[in-house]
């Protein structure tokens, strides 16, 4: 490896991921208090329900940023420059061309999920209007994946910083103004993400700039080699599977939850955005994780390998214990400030001790995600998170009807905790795969 592995340097890879992921639940946070402003639950309820569900779409294609992420820092560490460069391009073609088939799609698939969704008429109908409009963003929201996974093997990590903070810097400005000025209600949060997400790819465009440098990118015969564009394939094959899977879990959770009445969906709306910021926290680890992990198996060095886990890790489970003395300090405050409904506020309050408790849970299967996708190690992703989530349907199955929600935020931690486990069992055959230098 060509920098020495240290606690600084997955410092410097992490620290900007870190801040720019904390943006994401931070406006997923303004965006619920724009419309819990309004002082009703169906609002809150419609952004939850639309937003789990627009971001369940997106997440599926999510294979794009993880595969580009492992393909491109093992590229990097066999130090080959022309894949490094192929990799930037087909991770755009591929967003762009799914971005335009998701668009073609909407319809079944918004039929699809509200048919997952026993929710409201009131809340079905408002949702239903902030998908038609966020929609139109999909090509730019997918392709973005590839960019961000492609900067991240790179450790260019300050640079998804500047991305997230100008996107959702001005998804919340566009929120404060559609929202609370011009009465958009719903549609003004939709509408302001539509327009972040397409400046946000031209600016990611620009981030990337120094990859379409010297033609490499452009060299046809290596974009479309046929065995590299195969792996490709399987890779993001079983990330795509892994992820739907991994969806279907957290859409469930909402929509299970929607089953005790729209006050209770939008404390859960309200507590899951508060157990994202950690989520989105621990990410910055994992992605560190990815870059040098995949980075030590392309330069096939054991040693640095089990370093970059040991290392990364050891982090993640700072910034977890981090987070969740900070929720259990100001969490109640958080609440009151993100929903006026009294109602919500006290259903919130009840379940707050099982949003802090996740990120406890769920520290190990987010660390070891990371190290498996920079490893490309998807076959073992997939079959565990089937396995992880029959457990969690088992756990749904016996805890819901006689604890109802609280129930149901136990099945969301059993599941965490058997990602872990799973993943962690498969762990060592993984490291002993690395050849020693």
């Amino acid at each position: 490896m060509a920098e020495k592995l240290t606690h600084k340097r997955v410092l410097k890879i992490a620290i900007p991921i870190v801040l720019s992921n904390a943006t994401v639940p931070i406006l997923g946070a303004v965006d619920t208090g724009v419309v819990g402003q309004l002082g009703l639950a169906a609002p809150i309820g419609a952004v939850g329900i639309g937003a789990v569900i627009i971001t369940g779409i997106y997440w599926i294609f999510g294979f794009l940023r993880m595969g580009t992420t492992g393909l491109t820092a093992q590229a990097i560490g066999a130090d080959d420059k022309g894949e490094t460069a192929a990799l930037l391009t087909r991770s755009l073609l591929i967003g762009t061309v799914t971005g335009f088939a998701v668009i073609l799609l909407q319809v079944p698939l918004f039929m699809l999920a509200f048919k997952l969704a026993p929710a409201s008429v009131e809340v079905e109908n408002l949702a239903q209007s902030y998908l038609q409009i966020r929609i139109y963003s999909a090509p730019a929201a997918i392709a973005l994946f590839g960019i961000s996974g492609w900067l991240i093997a790179q450790e260019r990590t300050k640079a998804i910083l500047i991305l997230q903070v100008w996107m959702n810097g001005l998804n919340i400005v566009l929120d404060m103004l559609f929202v609370l000025k011009l009465g958009w209600g719903v549609d003004g949060v939709a509408f302001a993400t539509f327009l972040a997400e397409w400046t946000g790819l031209a600016l990611g465009l620009w981030l990337a700039r120094f990859g379409f440098i010297g033609g490499l990118w452009r060299h046809w015969v290596q974009v479309f080699n046929r065995a590299r564009l195969l792996r490709m394939a399987v890779v993001n094959g079983d990330i795509m599977l892994r992820s739907v899977l991994l969806q279907a879990a957290f859409m469930s959770f909402l929509f299970l939850g929607a089953k005790f009445g729209d006050v209770t969906l939008a404390a859960n709306q309200v507590l899951l955005q508060l157990m994202f910021i950690t989520g989105y926290a621990l990410d910055g680890f994992a992605f560190a994780a990815q870059a040098l992990a995949g980075q030590a198996l392309g330069a096939k060095d054991r040693t640095v390998f089990r370093r970059s886990a040991y290392l990364s890790s050891f982090w993640g489970v700072i910034s977890v214990l981090v987070m969740s003395g900070a929720f259990w300090l100001i969490g109640g405050w958080l609440i009151e400030v993100m929903t006026t409904a009294p109602d919500v506020r006290l259903e919130a309050h009840r379940y707050l001790p099982w949003m802090i408790l996740a990120p406890i849970t769920g520290v190990a299967c987010w660390m070891l995600d990371g190290i498996f996708i920079g490893a490309t190690r998807t076959a073992d992703m997939r079959n565990m998170m089937l396995i992880s989530v029959v457990i969690y349907v088992i756990s749904v199955w016996l805890l819901m009807e006689p604890y109802q929600n609280h129930g149901l935020w136990a099945c969301l931690n059993l599941f965490f905790i058997a990602r872990g486990v799973t993943l962690g069992w498969k762990y060592p055959a993984l490291e002993a795969s690395v050849e020693k230098p």
